[in-house]
């Protein structure tokens, strides 16, 4: 039996269930601060497939700096468990060295240091050196994409996601699964999907009407690899409708559908597949609870809520691997595929540090080419910060707090509300704040900011109704993303609470008066679901807002008290 301590100092370790994982080499190269990409890259091949995993990279085709969460809270039995651990307590989990490229790439401590030492991350050009490296020591390695690929940015947005297609297919992936590319509207993504030289599967995504499979997305393809029959099965984020505009595409139904996967894995099984993956944008903790309900699935593939995980984590005869977001990481898992069963494998998430790894001449050029049209749109300036601005966690981080003062002048409210969306890369102390950085916080297809009156009892509603779609204890009723931003509004959360008694002590920050449920208050917001909603698009309320503060500082938020945790 290999002891945890062995298994972390031992690069590829075997362990003594399934597989291991190779994270802890680099972090220990790390504390020399010399890694090179032959180091960062370094992998002992294994078994007879390979598998690479990318996800949520949100059209961020260049490299940017991102700050994992401080704050991941679970609830339930996950509570305590990866990904719900963070800082210091993380990093003892793992055994990550303090200061090292893996504490930066998988902590938010010390996040601004780190930065300007290790420089920024991702770039799709830096990915498809892995990539390309992988495939050349397993040519028939499959390249798996989770969704929230065409979303996220500037060019998308202008471009109705072409940007990201013509630089994936670039990368040449064998199959991918959506959430995001959905609010381009129905219709633009049946012509995109249309277009694609590689499978796009799900097989929760029914047509509404007939509530049946449909022939665009089916919901799996086989693959022969490494002489090894491969299922990969899609499976698409099931709660469109509820968390973005379902009459963005009122043609199609979504859902979990575990009975429906079953019926899949059974029948992929009775046709001979020797691999079952699944192709996953569930979210990590929905991921646990359908490995522990459906059978049969040997690797799932987690997507939506952005966690980056050094190992696989093991749920039966399972494993389900996080490979995080922004095109930060890319995930490689090696297995030893034998007689039908998958008798152990080997896993590296391998972070894209955009100074370590040379980009790609090829995709580089792709990438060039679709944002040349917009490239004086992108680099002006339309501010500055002193303050770290990042997102990520699961209450208010600084973009969020920038966004809500923003609503708050701009639209002349008394509270302001944003959507907990996890997307959007981070800015450091002393950087301009380009058109470019604003709108990788706020691009998406339905980002009018509206102003409208709401009581105080609505209020209370609508953050309660939230904060169930966060910390209920079932996995299957957390569908939405991370709590909603508030501004001039504070309050107190007993995550342990069931929902309607959760949210207590609303108050007015401009007037430290308790909310009042009969009162009528002015409310500001962006990205509601509902149709016709009007005012003017999120990105020019804040680009005026920071125009006007030239520099723009964000101090700490202390207005949201949380309990229970």
């Amino acid at each position: 039996m290999i002891s945890r301590r062995d298994f972390l100092q031992t690069s590829m370790a075997a362990s003594a269930v399934l597989g291991a994982s190779g994270f802890g080499n680099w972090a220990r190269l790390a504390a020399q601060q010399s890694l090179t990409q032959d180091q960062l890259l370094q992998f002992d091949t294994f078994g007879n497939v390979s598998l690479i995993h990318i996800t949520d990279i949100h059209a961020q085709l260049k490299p940017i700096y991102f700050r994992e969460p401080s704050i991941n809270l679970g609830v339930g039995p996950n509570k305590g468990q990866v990904p719900h651990v963070t800082g210091a307590d993380f990093r003892r989990m793992y055994g990550i060295q303090d200061g090292s490229p893996s504490h930066y790439a998988l902590s938010a401590g010390d996040f601004e240091a780190l930065a300007r030492g290790y420089g920024k991350v991702g770039g799709l050009d830096r990915v498809a050196t892995v990539i390309n490296q992988i495939r050349a020591d397993r040519p028939d390695a499959l390249l798996l994409d989770g969704g929230d690929t065409w979303h996220g940015s500037y060019t998308c947005h202008h471009t109705q996601g072409q940007d990201m297609v013509d630089v994936m297919n670039a990368l040449r992936p064998d199959a991918m699964t959506f959430h995001w590319e959905f609010t381009l509207g129905s219709e633009r993504v049946n012509e995109l999907v249309e277009g694609l030289p590689f499978a796009a599967l799900g097989q929760n995504i029914f047509d509404a009407e007939w509530d049946e499979p449909t022939e665009l997305f089916p919901p799996y393809k086989f693959f022969e690899r490494g002489g090894v029959k491969i299922a990969v099965i899609g499976q698409a984020f099931p709660y469109m409708p509820i968390a973005n505009p379902g009459w963005m595409f009122p043609e199609y139904a979504f859902g979990i559908r575990d009975e429906h996967m079953q019926e899949m894995v059974d029948e992929v099984r009775a046709k001979g597949a020797e691999l079952v993956v699944c192709l996953s944008h569930n979210g990590f903790d929905v991921d646990k609870k359908m490995a522990g309900v459906v059978s049969g699935i040997d690797v799932i593939l987690s997507g939506h809520t952005h966690d980056a995980l050094p190992e696989p984590v093991q749920i039966g005869n399972t494993i389900i691997v996080a490979s995080g977001s922004n095109g930060k990481f890319v995930s490689r898992v090696d297995l030893d595929v034998r007689d039908g069963r998958m008798m152990g494998f080997r896993h590296k998430l391998i972070p894209i540090l955009s100074d370590v790894i040379a980009a790609d001449a090829d995709v580089a050029s792709v990438i060039d080419r679709v944002r040349a049209p917009f490239q004086t749109q992108l680099s002006e300036v339309i501010g500055q910060t002193n303050s770290l601005l990042y997102r990520r966690g699961n209450f208010n981080g600084t973009w969020d707090d920038l966004i809500c003062d923003a609503l708050l002048s701009e639209r002349e409210a008394d509270i302001a509300l944003s959507p907990g969306v996890r997307w959007g890369p981070s800015l450091l102390p002393g950087q301009d704040i380009t058109r470019e950085d604003l709108w990788n916080v706020t691009s998406m297809s339905y980002g009018a900011a509206y102003r409208s009156e709401m009581t105080g009892e609505f209020l209370h509603v609508v953050l309660e109704d939230v904060a169930d779609n966060l910390f209920n204890p079932d996995p299957y009723y957390q569908q939405g993303g991370d709590m909603v931003r508030t501004g001039g509004l504070g309050y107190r959360i007993d995550i342990t609470k069931p929902q309607g008694s959760r949210i207590s002590e609303m108050t007015l920050l401009k007037t430290g008066e308790r909310i009042d449920p009969a009162k009528t208050y002015q409310i500001a917001g962006w990205a509601s679901v509902n149709q016709g909603t009007e005012g003017p698009q999120i990105w020019d309320v804040v680009e005026s807002h920071i125009r006007k503060q030239g520099t723009v500082s964000v101090g700490p938020n202390t207005s949201v008290t949380v309990t229970g945790s």
